[in-house]
């Protein structure tokens, strides 16, 4: 059954929730209040003056007004916006992980002890022999694994200047590794939606620094030819780096390392349990196989080389810092906690369902969904239609719609990643909205959303021209 969203007051098209300063205020006195020099300071200060009741009130119907994990579904394809269970964040919020970053590393070891340890197991999960943890999302450590590629080029005199990337790449890394310096070699999908071998064959050779890959790839399907591609850019002297952004669907089942990568990140705020995008920080550890270790960035950690328990320190021939101290400490907690409690079954059976969520999905929409089997994700299309008109009549019957018009690769695409956390009600409420929305008349297409805090908005301004603040409204 379809839950729709509650219905809101509207004011000029949209659901209208006043601003704090906008209702019954106070004028406070504040000439005693402050010991700042009297040019520094005002004699009075207007607040707002809400009762417990109207602010509590106030803020649930502003959170009603966003959609959140907590509420639903999140299938946007490609970004695993997954529910992530709370006990992550009752242990990073424990005292003793509040740990001052410039403590000395003897009165910290158990803040190290876990590094290490996540260390060993992100090095276990993805077959590397080396790993940092220092990278603060996805996209630094995309550029962090591209930059330990460059340095060990550097390093043995390689005069390397392409990337290549398959159109069925993961987005960022076009960017990624134009941002490193290098040009870009797009590589076309075959019929099949994977790495066209022979086109591969042909963009490789002495200028190519590695392939960027994304395995299985961003709609959905698994690179069966992968030894065979591993073989083609190793022999040209280029390195494959892995994208892992789709890691949740091997786990325990499948190691890049093991596929013949060299490179790898690992996107742990989606694999592993941490709020991702705006419920909070990411952090992309990078793993390399050992001819790449000594570039990695520093500090890392090891066990102590005099004495017993741990300590950071710097590879031979490190690139440096990419982030300040051993990166985002609480998001590393939280991604140590998750592994630890899954352990091996339940990081693979977590890989099932992420597989099985999928294909049932794919099955049980109208819309026509080129390829398959499917692994975590698949794009479906939206044909004649606007991809984007389906997704926002979708949010009118109560649900999140997936990532629209990408990749290219697939006309209108509606790019769906349900995660392995959804149950078969969830996925059935799902593919409901997907079909009411699909079925419906082009003028309701055209109209929605009708039941959300926003209808239509100039999405190209708001992604050029953010407004964070209510004070950019002042004026309008």
């Amino acid at each position: 059954m379809i839950h729709n969203q509650a219905d809101y007051a509207r004011e000029d098209d949209e659901v209208h929730e006043p601003l704090l300063s906008e209702k019954d205020e106070t004028t406070v006195d504040v000439r005693e209040a402050s010991p700042l020099p009297d040019d520094l300071t005002r004699d009075e200060l207007t607040l707002p003056a809400p009762s417990e009741p109207e602010i509590a009130r106030h803020y649930t119907r502003l959170s009603q007004m966003n959609w959140a994990i907590d509420s639903g579904p999140y299938p946007l394809g490609s970004c695993t916006m997954k529910y992530n269970p709370k006990f992550t964040e009752d242990v990073a919020a424990d005292p003793n992980a509040a740990i001052h970053p410039d403590r000395s590393a003897r009165s910290a070891q158990g803040n190290l002890e876990l590094q290490y340890r996540l260390q060993e197991y992100l090095g276990d999960i993805g077959g590397m022999d080396a790993v940092t943890l220092q990278p603060p999302a996805g996209a630094a450590g995309e550029f962090t694994g591209i930059a330990v590629a460059k340095a060990y080029h550097e390093h043995h005199g390689n005069d390397r200047s392409e990337v290549v990337i398959p159109a069925s790449a993961h987005g960022t890394n076009f960017a990624t590794a134009a941002m490193a310096g290098y040009d870009v070699v797009e590589l076309p999908s075959g019929d099949d939606g994977r790495v066209d071998v022979e086109a591969l064959e042909a963009a490789v050779g002495d200028d190519t620094a590695a392939l960027m890959l994304t395995n299985p790839n961003t709609v959905g399907l698994f690179e069966r030819d992968i030894t065979e591609i591993a073989e083609i850019v190793h022999d040209a002297g280029g390195l494959l780096y892995y994208d892992g952004a789709n890691l949740n669907a091997l786990l325990g089942r499948g190691r890049p390392g093991d596929m013949g990568f060299d490179v790898m990140h690992y996107n742990v705020h989606k694999t592993f349990a941490t709020p991702h995008g705006g419920g909070g920080p990411g952090a992309g550890p990078v793993g390399v196989v050992d001819e790449l270790a000594e570039f990695l960035p520093a500090p890392r950690i090891r066990e102590a080389e005099e004495g017993s328990g741990y300590e950071p320190f710097e590879p031979a021939n490190t690139i440096g810092k990419v982030h300040g101290f051993g990166g985002n400490w609480l998001v590393l907690v939280k991604t140590y906690a998750y592994i630890a409690r899954l352990g091996d079954e339940g990081l693979a059976d977590a890989a099932a369902k992420a597989v099985l969520n999928a294909n049932y999905l794919a099955e049980r929409i109208d819309l026509d969904v080129p390829y398959g089997p499917f692994h975590h994700e698949f794009a479906a299309t939206a044909g004649d239609r606007d991809a984007a008109d389906v997704a926002k009549r979708m949010l009118d019957f109560g649900v999140h719609p997936p990532t629209t018009k990408w990749p290219e690769m697939v006309p209108e695409a509606m790019l769906t990643e349900p995660t392995e956390i959804e149950g078969q009600s969830s996925l059935d409420d799902l593919a409901e909205a997907f079909n009411l929305a699909y079925a419906d008349t082009e003028e309701a297409l055209d109209a929605a959303p009708n039941r959300t805090a926003a209808s239509r908005i100039d999405q190209v301004s708001a992604a050029r021209d953010p407004r964070l603040s209510w004070q950019a409204l002042d004026g309008e």
